[in-house]
Parts: structure tokens; C-alpha cells; sequence
């Protein structure tokens, strides 16, 4: 589980420090808490932690070490699901039940790039006001200037499910839709949520590789570096 202190715009030189991977055998909710732990370490000494997955669920887990934040953290979401049931297979940490388990945290959530989601999900998002801009808005409109509203907190927290991106790009991953996002539209919604806010955290979950085809493997270290430098940059703007 790396963790990024920035003092330079490259990633590469801002002291990045992998964590040795966290053993995930065992009951899902002895697992989470034992990540959150390990993120409420890295909060405390100052650290933005980098959580790679595996399990979109572990995002649940890795939330939970925020709790040292005196500030609102809002969550925002690149998924191409909802994630919003509350059980799925009989299992409350089901990934499909993910951003579910992050609203029952209490934080904000703004969802991008989703385009699948159940009935039961669509009515939960209505009525609970969840923002969202998803993959047929972008597609038809692109990428607008603005994306998170005004009264979301300032500090953010990133998901990123891979699935958010178009299968043609990102192939590997256990449950890919048509029509996501390309590199070029991830990587200008990246930069506009994150511009004037303080990212505390980011995951990156769901890659399933897919042997001998190794770009989208490359495509995913190249997303979370890519997503480095825009915290470095906006923190020196």
C-alpha cells in the first residue's frame, strides 16, 4: 500500500513508500479493519495513501482510518456501477455494495462514469440526492469545467473501479461495460475534481489481468503515476 508525501511536481521523487500487501484471508470485516488501521497510520503521519485492489470493497475498509480528520471528507466515485446495493449474494461487502457501505460512514459522494446500476440503485441515488455525472452525460456533452458542486467538502477522497474506462481501453477487469470513458476524458475529469481541493487518499480497484496481455496492466500503473502527478501539481499551484 504505497504512501505519496509530495515535495516535488514528479511523482517519482516525492518519496513513495510501498506497504507490504495486506494479507485478505479471513472474514471480510476483520480484513477491513485491519486496512483501516494501517490507513489511519499513514493519516497520521501526514501520508496520502494509495490503496491498490483487489475488491472494490476494500474501499469501505480504507475510509475507515479518517476518522482523524477534522474536516468533512467527500468520496468521489469513477465506477461504471452504482455499487449502491446494501447485500449482494447474501454478503453486505459484496463489491456491488461498496459506495453503500462509504455512505453508511457519513461521507459525501459524487459518482462518475457510471452506466449500469439496478432499479432499486437508481431509486436510492434519487432520493438520497447523490451527485453523479455519468458516462452518457459525458459522452453526449464531455467533460465539463466544473464538476463537483459548491458545498462539497474540500477534502476528497478518489475511488477509481477500472471499469470506469471503455472495455476497448481496459479489458481486464471482471465486469466490464461498453461505453466508458477514453484516457483522454478520464484524465480531464481527474483534473477537474481535483483542482482547489486537497486529495487525503485514492484507491485504485478491480484490475483482473489478463495473461500474456500486458497493456492493460500498463494502462493501470500509468492511471494511478498520472494520478500522482495531478495531486503534486495541484498541490504546488
Amino acid at each position: 500500500m504505497p504512501s505519496l508525501c509530495i515535495k516535488d511536481q514528479r511523482p517519482r521523487y516525492a518519496k513513495i513508500c510501498s506497504h507490504a500487501p495486506l494479507d485478505c484471508e479471513g472474514l471480510p470485516e476483520i480484513v477491513l479493519g485491519e486496512l483501516s488501521e494501517q490507513a489511519k497510520d499513514l493519516v497520521g503521519w501526514r501520508k496520502i495513501p494509495v490503496i491498490l485492489g483487489g475488491e472494490h470493497t476494500i474501499t469501505a475498509g480504507a475510509l475507515g482510518g479518517f476518522g482523524l480528520f477534522k474536516r468533512p471528507v467527500g468520496v468521489v466515485q469513477f465506477d461504471a456501477h452504482a455499487d449502491l446495493r446494501d447485500t449482494y449474494e447474501g454478503s453486505p461487502y459484496n463489491h456491488a455494495c461498496s459506495m453503500r457501505r462509504v455512505l453508511d460512514y457519513g461521507f459525501d459522494l459524487f459518482q462518475i462514469g457510471v452506466r449500469s446500476l439496478s432499479l432499486d440503485e437508481a431509486v436510492f441515488r434519487r432520493d438520497h440526492q447523490i451527485g453523479h455525472l455519468d458516462a452518457m452525460d459525458i459522452a453526449g456533452n464531455g467533460v465539463p469545467s466544473s464538476i463537483l458542486p459548491d458545498d462539497f467538502p474540500m477534502n476528497i477522497y478518489i475511488s477509481i473501479d477500472v471499469d470506469c474506462l471503455d472495455p476497448s481501453l481496459m479489458p481486464a477487469t471482471g465486469t466490464p461495460e461498453p461505453g466508458g470513458l477514453t484516457w483522454f476524458q478520464m484524465a480531464e475529469a481527474l483534473e477537474t475534481i481535483i483542482s482547489g481541493r486537497n486529495v487525503v487518499g485514492f484507491d485504485v480497484v478491480e484490475l483482473a489481468p489478463i495473461p500474456g496481455f500486458h497493456s492493460a496492466e500498463f494502462t493501470v500503473a500509468r492511471l494511478i503515476y498520472n494520478t500522482m502527478g495531478v495531486i503534486s501539481r495541484n498541490l504546488q499551484a
